[in-house]
């Protein structure tokens, strides 16, 4: 294990047709691991990966198998070719789950059965087109704050993912984060982007699907962590079941406070991060979240040979 190193687990957004194709085609280990997620949801996963339909894919019940499964293929595939120990791991929203099964916390058959009933709760608790999610850049958390308390006029919106200084996204109904937009936008934002999402992921909006999920995660048998886990809620380390499985409840409905859950990891020393998951999506936010920090990805097995190079 080394001090200086902690894997980081991507969320939404970050997968893609034919993602690991090539290490797939290499190593098979990730079809292994696909095949034993596919074996516990029931369908098969590695080809709804990489030959779509593309909707499917972005279905959230099914995207979020997709990325957990595509992560902890990376993360066996890494420890099978003997590289370093993480001494912390993380997640990004949906990413918590893989920094789970990776500590040990879930088996991966757990895990992907129980982010599969979080993407169906999370869909059911606002129907389709009711909300919105969008990203604010070029503001202050704070100036972002106020504006959705200025927009909200009764509905719903709010601040959901600090991703990185000056990269807030907002969530709630759809009416509320477009008038959000407009007051963005008139502070200053340089973009206000709508997010091309199904659902508004991390607000208030999400409560009745939080407590609809408690059920599930009651049912799993869970362990400690074996590696240290920053969780999203609190950017701190739990080590208690009780606060680990409270705070992933409340993750449903609360902010994804990812720039402190880097700067967490940042002042325990750890400098060097992985990105283990399909894509590079947090790479680009964590260098602006702590100073020092760098970024290995895995997703293509030019990049796995850098990371291992790097970190050997």
């Amino acid at each position: 294990m080394s001090a200086s190193v902690a894997f980081v687990f991507p969320g939404q957004g970050s997968q893609s047709l034919g993602m690991l194709a090539e290490l797939g085609a290499q190593h098979p280990l990730v079809l292994e691991t696909f095949k034993e997620a596919s074996d516990a949801l029931g369908y098969d996963l590695w080809a709804l990966t990489q030959q779509g339909p593309e909707e499917r894919l972005n279905q959230t019940d099914k995207t979020q198998p997709a990325i957990l499964t595509a992560s902890i293929a990376l993360w066996r595939l890494w420890l099978a070719e003997g590289g370093v120990r993480s001494a912390y791991v993380a997640g990004h929203s949906l990413g918590e789950y893989s920094a789970l099964v990776a500590a040990g916390s879930l088996t991966l058959a757990d895990a992907v059965k129980l982010v599969e009933r979080r993407g169906q709760l999370m869909q059911e608790a606002v129907p389709a087109g009711q909300g919105g999610m969008a990203a604010i850049l070029g503001l202050d958390d704070a100036v972002v704050i106020a504006a959705c308390a200025e927009a909200a006029q009764g509905d719903v919106v709010s601040a959901v993912n600090f991703n990185s200084p000056g990269q807030v996204v907002i969530a709630g109904a759809k009416a509320a984060v477009e008038r959000a937009i407009d007051v963005c936008k008139a502070k200053g934002a340089k973009r206000a982007l709508p997010l091309p999402v199904s659902v508004p992921s991390h607000c208030e909006l999400m409560r009745p699907a939080a407590e609809r999920f408690a059920e599930s995660i009651a049912a799993i048998d869970w362990q400690v962590p074996q590696i240290p886990l920053v969780q999203n809620v609190t950017a701190s380390v739990v080590s208690d079941l009780e606060t680990l499985k409270a705070d992933l409840l409340q993750q449903l409905y609360k902010p994804v406070r990812w720039v402190e859950s880097i700067q967490t990891l940042a002042a325990q020393g750890a400098l060097q991060l992985v990105e283990c998951g399909p894509g590079k999506v947090l790479a680009g936010l964590n260098k602006r979240c702590a100073d020092g920090v760098a970024t290995h990805n895995l997703n293509t097995p030019d990049a796995f040979a850098a990371a291992r190079a790097a970190l050997a």
